[in-house]
């Protein structure tokens, strides 16, 4: 099933959530717009904010505070976004220039602020104290995420237990709070909330496992993201750690030697050779199946909800979070 398909049942509210950012995105200070602009309007599947919509009706029914919190979402990721790429050096995201390779860091990282402090005045707008505690443990945690992944970058050392804390606090910890946000605004009792933060805790792991075996195996064209990029930016992502733990001496010298400098003289020889141990290790069908392993409980934290369209979604997103292209 194709996304588009997928997400019907919300077809209509995320036109409407597009349409609060639009908004809401608006400041009196013009390369604000311009850079919230930009990174918006670049596209993306918009599953976080989906998922807040499906969660909400799958809890009861999708309301006007659950597209505003869709929204608050959106522009959390956004922000996390603009802060990741200047961390990272990206200049490039989803095929389009970054907002800090296109203006500046700095440029960038205060834009980010401001999405931040704009989606918590959104909040407050909502007027719901559990919100405002859901979205301020979920800010911290992903800033703690930042600071481990940073201390992570360039450390062969890092082990799998270093690694899911990593994607925990930097991805899944948004998801969770995606879903128990909507479960939130449309009243559901705490047994609901917590299902379906578990659902989009485990969601959030699935998805970012995927995506470290779509940096060796995704096509550039669909995911505007270079192949090998985590292995270029540093990044011991699962597949590498496997071949690290598996691989044989002379290929984990020479990897061990690459994430420390940072140094690659021939790029596609050196990506040839990670990708060579990566399928001697098995290191893709291992992540692959962590992953499915983590979409299966994400399923399995939602079966007690009421049968609805927007249950069937969820159960579907699980899915395409693990098989997608990119």
């Amino acid at each position: 099933m194709d996304l588009k398909t997928l997400l019907h049942p919300v077809s209509d509210d995320l036109l409407r959530v597009n349409e609060v950012i639009r908004q809401k995105l608006a400041s009196q200070v013009a390369l604000i717009n311009d850079i919230g602009g930009h990174i918006i309007q670049a596209g993306g599947k918009r599953l976080r904010p989906t998922t807040t919509l499906l969660a909400a009706g799958a809890a009861g029914g999708v309301n006007d505070r659950a597209r505003t919190l869709a929204a608050v979402i959106e522009f959390i990721h956004t922000a996390t976004l603009l802060h990741d790429d200047v961390v990272d050096h990206t200049d490039l995201r989803r095929g389009r220039v970054t907002a800090n390779a296109q203006w500046s860091n700095s440029a960038a990282v205060l834009s980010g602020d401001f999405l931040y402090s704009r989606a918590f005045q959104m909040m407050v707008d909502v007027g719901e104290l559990a919100v405002m505690r859901v979205m301020a443990d979920t800010t911290n945690a992903i800033a703690e995420g930042e600071v481990l992944q940073l201390l992570n970058a360039r450390d062969p050392d890092v082990d799998e237990a270093r690694y899911f804390r990593v994607i925990e606090l930097k991805t899944a910890v948004l998801f969770r709070a995606t879903c128990q946000l909507g479960a939130i605004a449309a009243g559901a009792d705490t047994a609901t909330q917590s299902a379906l933060a578990e659902y989009g805790l485990q969601l959030g792991i699935a998805y970012q496992l995927a995506d470290d075996v779509l940096d060796f195996e995704g096509d550039p064209k669909e995911s505007g993201k270079a192949v090998g990029n985590d292995l270029i930016e540093g990044k011991p992502t699962l597949p590498l750690i496997q071949v690290l733990k598996h691989g044989d001496a002379e290929t984990v010298s020479r990897l061990r030697q690459v994430l420390r400098s940072g140094e690659i003289a021939d790029l596609d020889a050196t990506l040839a050779e990670v990708r060579k141990a990566i399928e001697s290790t098995g290191a893709i069908p291992y992540t692959r199946a962590l992953a499915e392993r983590h979409a299966a409980s994400a399923k399995a934290s939602v079966g007690g909800l009421p049968e609805s369209p927007y249950k069937t979604a969820l159960l579907q997103l699980a899915d395409f979070a693990v098989g997608r292209k990119h």
